[in-house]
């Protein structure tokens, strides 16, 4: 199983970016997604998540009306819609896979994801 993060970089706040999740070795359908972040020196903490059918989605609060979680089964990949970036949001991003038989349940904690990307880095200035 792989996942594989893209689509961090240098951008100024207020900027916006796009982060990309894509899958191999696993039914991709079968799997609630999740975007985590780390900041230096602080824990992996939930941005937002989204169920395997794709109808519903949550978000941590500092993000939310900001960032925009989907996904698209056909191509095995998950994203991140980042808008109105802040320096705050500078972390290295995750993503993670969550085996479920819930096609509509999304999932916050990150202690229950099965797999991980290996992140990619988010750097917004001011």
């Amino acid at each position: 199983v792989q996942l594989q993060a893209s689509g961090g970089g240098l951008v100024q706040a207020g900027g916006s970016l796009r982060l990309s999740c894509a899958a191999s070795g696993l039914t991709f359908g079968s799997y609630a997604m999740g975007w985590f972040r780390q900041a230096p020196g602080k824990e992996r903490e939930f941005v937002a998540a989204i169920s395997r059918s794709g109808l519903n989605t949550d978000y941590e609060d500092s993000v939310k009306g900001r960032f925009t979680i989907s996904r698209d089964n056909a191509k095995n990949t998950a994203y991140l819609q980042m808008n109105s970036l802040k320096p705050g949001d500078t972390a290295v991003y995750y993503c993670g896979a969550k085996e479920t038989n819930y096609r509509d349940s999304v999932y916050s904690a990150r202690w229950v994801y099965n797999y991980w990307g290996q992140g990619t880095l988010v750097t917004v200035s001011s």
